[in-house]
């Protein structure tokens, strides 16, 4: 199962683009999507699975009411993200969406669109927690990151190449504009994506090579 790995290097060093201060609250939002992620890759039965994603969907509702419980990366959405503005309730998405690949058998079009739409609402959690500007790209960046991120780990025929053509046009309007400094960190994420986009099919990324993180340096210094 797909997630980015807590250990990318590539990953840490965009995300070290956050603003001062607010790496810890942009780290709280990606544990939570590496904590879906793994969840999803040592669940083998979908039922099992979907009742392991309720829970999360509750906690995170209950976040805006109620302490959060003795779970390291809830705990850390609370004291870090929650201050900043960010809602429990607006993180459900990002469950809505790894959720796709519980309920959905066959990852179509449409199942591959909600997944995107769904996981792809924590870069504009994200962007809200490091003060991104409101004309940042976003959902289209998130979305795009999202399905490549999928593709990569996708066998089934066609549904790679089909999640990769709908992530090309959102990484191309997410790269296309000049993003804020603030919002860099997520910029460079979409950035790595495109790349990602260039490789033949079923190719790992060359994490580390000079011209990817030369192409994270240039979005830092530039924001495009």
């Amino acid at each position: 199962m797909t997630g980015a790995s807590a250990g990318n290097p590539e990953r840490a060093l965009a995300l070290s683009y956050a603003p001062r201060g607010t790496a810890a609250a942009i780290e709280a939002l990606f544990a939570l999507d590496d904590a879906l992620a793994q969840l999803l890759r040592t669940t083998r039965e979908p039922a099992l699975g979907q009742l392991r994603l309720a829970w999360w969907r509750e906690a995170l509702a209950e976040l805006d009411s109620e302490p959060a419980p003795a779970e390291p990366v809830l705990q850390a959405l609370e004291r870090e993200v929650l201050p900043r503005g960010v809602q429990g309730a607006a993180l459900l998405p990002i469950v809505h969406g790894w959720e796709v690949l519980v309920e959905e058998e066959t990852l179509g079009r449409d199942a591959l669109l909600r997944f995107g739409a769904g996981r792809g609402q924590l870069f504009v959690a994200a962007g809200m927690a490091i003060g991104a500007a409101p004309d940042d790209p976003l959902a289209s960046a998130g979305q795009g990151w999202a399905l490549i991120d999928l593709a990569r780990h996708l066998r089934a025929p066609g549904e790679a190449a089909e999640a990769r053509d709908l992530a090309a046009p959102l990484l191309e309007e997410a790269v296309s504009r000049r993003w804020s400094r603030n919002g860099r960190a997520l910029g460079a994420l979409a950035h790595l994506a495109r790349l990602d986009l260039r490789l033949p099919e079923g190719e790992e990324p060359p994490v580390g090579a000079p011209h990817r993180v030369g192409r994270l340096l240039w979005h830092r210094l530039t924001g495009s």
